[in-house]
């Protein structure tokens, strides 16, 4: 399922207060089946891209095109609730959103929205839960029991169980450490690598950006000043520091190494064993 933004602008509104142009004449299309980063400054409009793929926020211009649908000013409820059951979306900080009695309700409650009969629902529930490496053991236990990685993982579960094509997940490792955020991200993977599906998060963690996502997105006020594969992005320094944007650590002692040696690697380094490798193919290890 393809996803393409044709010249949106969008603004937000909540009450009273209006902020106009949290997206301005963005024009992007997203590759199917590839996990892209959408990254930027606090601010630039991270968020709002997320939620316009999914009809949370409705163009004020331009439209959103997915599959065959087309969210634009004037598509109705019922067709955002069509768009939706292909569309996941996961908040930040999704443990906040749980509210059922059991995990197996939290869970089933997506499919049973969008028309899933009860026990096609609680399959699809257990299914979820094994996707994000849970046992089927807490289904009957209270959400609210659960430590908060496994509460988020619930959370996600609730997401996955509808079987959407495209998954969008904002800040999906906030609050966790180094070791919770790498495991986070590599269930999501293997969920992206068996399901074949696309999956579009928003981080400020480059490290991440750098070990597990495909594409990236640049935003800086509102626009898309980046859309490409990753590795290129980590090749212009320059550009980088004018985005306020860091490096993984591996490009980081890789610059360092290269500078203080006079001797180039063949290749833009983004992990450990990326750099060990180039290493050893100059023949310093």
């Amino acid at each position: 399922m393809q996803i393409k933004l044709e010249h949106v602008t969008a603004n937000y509104k909540i009450g009273p207060l209006l902020k106009p142009r949290v997206l301005d004449d963005v024009s992007l299309t997203l590759n199917p089946g590839r996990i892209t980063a959408v990254v930027g400054s606090t601010g630039a409009g991270k968020s709002s891209l997320l939620k316009v793929c999914n009809g949370l926020l409705i163009p004020s211009e331009g439209h959103v095109t997915i599959g065959s649908k087309e969210i634009n000013s004037k598509t109705s409820k019922q067709s955002l609730k069509t768009i939706r059951k292909h569309i996941g979306m996961v908040f930040q900080f999704p443990e906040s959103q749980l509210f059922a009695e059991t995990v197996g309700e939290d869970i089933a409650f997506g499919p049973l929205n969008f028309g899933t009969d009860q026990r096609r629902a609680e399959q699809l529930a257990r299914k979820a839960l094994q996707q994000v490496g849970l046992d089927e053991s807490i289904l009957s236990k209270s959400p609210f029991s659960l430590s908060g990685g496994q509460k988020r993982r619930v959370a996600i579960a609730g997401v996955l169980a509808s079987e959407p094509e495209v998954i969008l997940l904002d800040e999906p490792t906030a609050g966790l450490d180094p070791a919770g955020r790498k495991e986070l991200l590599t269930l999501l993977k293997r969920w992206h690598d068996e399901e074949g599906k696309t999956i579009l998060f928003v981080t400020h963690d480059m490290e991440s950006t750098a070990r597990f996502a495909e594409d990236v997105i640049v935003m800086e006020n509102g626009s898309v000043v980046y859309h490409d594969a990753v590795r290129p992005l980590f090749e212009n320094t320059r550009q980088l520091k004018e985005w306020q944007l860091d490096l993984p650590e591996a490009r980081r002692f890789q610059l360092g190494f290269e500078a203080q040696s006079g001797i180039h690697l063949p290749h833009v380094c983004l992990t450990e064993k990326e750099l060990m490798d180039a290493l050893i193919e100059v023949g310093c290890v």
